[in-house]
């Protein structure tokens, strides 16, 4: 569905983007994550044919982004982070204005203001939402017209973990649905949880990029972590691997003296600041 190759853009005279290449299959999540200035969100306005003026290739839906015509929206939904809705119009109006701007036959809005738990407020001005109910109002826009591509900026930021709970289960419906999904943010539980695969993007350039699962095993390794009591008690730790030459453990478990053990392994945060030297805020 998506196509990119040595792509380069420049707002200057120094590069922005550099290099960039990678593939997103049909129903595949594809989460770009990186720090605020990495790149992420003019990466996005390239594929969604925002920005024209880059060089390499940028195959959206088989179009050259900065070749589309007019009908390339008709298969594409973007959710930007920040609302761009019509304060002065309730919620339905803004649905309905909006989906009169696309050829295609639109969702079910009855339906979809449900999906969103916003079926009690659909006839509110938007000036009477909160943030979160606007954030949720935006979402459905991108599904209005029941594109093939979502691009989706930070779709969980500012809602409530409930509401945040909801909007995965909505997202994952999607791609059982089908769809494409290019997921951008700097939620790395969210990546993790939603993404089949993930690139890692700082300084304009792809530092890594494979499923959250092979990031993790291949950059860290699970340890035990235990408790135990020695006149006081004490903690130890080995990697799992090498569990059986714990002389320590051994001898714990051997004597029924552990109080407490568990695994643990590196998160997705932990793997993008050991490979980007960079921290997600």
């Amino acid at each position: 569905m998506i196509q990119v190759e040595n792509l380069y853009f420049s707002y200057s005279n120094k590069p922005f983007l550099e290099n960039i290449n990678f593939q997103v299959g049909k129903g595949e999540i594809f989460g770009f994550l990186g720090p605020s200035g990495a790149g992420k969100s003019t990466l996005q306005k390239i594929l969604t044919g925002l920005i024209t003026n880059y060089q390499g290739k940028a195959l959206v839906n088989g179009t050259e982004s900065r070749h589309h015509k007019d009908n390339f929206y008709e298969n594409i939904g973007v959710d930007f982070e920040f609302p761009s809705l019509y304060e002065k119009l309730t919620a339905k109006q803004n649905m309905m204005f909006f989906g009169s701007l696309y050829a295609k036959k639109l969702r079910n809005l009855e339906e979809l203001f449900e999906l969103v738990g916003l079926s009690q407020d659909s006839d509110k001005k938007v000036s009477d939402y909160s943030k979160g109910m606007k954030s949720r109002l935006n979402f459905i826009k991108a599904l209005l017209h029941d594109p093939d591509i979502l691009f989706l900026d930070e779709p969980t930021s500012g809602l409530d973990p409930s509401n945040a709970r909801d909007m995965k289960n909505i997202i994952l419906n999607e791609k059982k649905r089908g769809k494409t999904i290019i997921l951008t943010t700097h939620n790395m539980a969210d990546a993790t949880e939603l993404c089949d695969r993930v690139a890692f993007i700082t300084d304009g350039k792809v530092k890594a990029l494979d499923t959250p699962h092979n990031l993790i095993m291949r950059k860290g390794a699970a340890k035990i972590q235990y408790t135990y009591y020695d006149g006081l008690e004490k903690s130890g730790e080995c990697y799992l691997s090498k569990t059986g030459s714990d002389k320590v453990l051994s001898e714990l478990l051997l004597n029924n003296r552990i109080l407490s053990i568990h695994s643990s392994e590196p998160t997705l945060n932990d793997i993008f600041m050991e490979v980007t030297g960079r921290v997600l805020q």
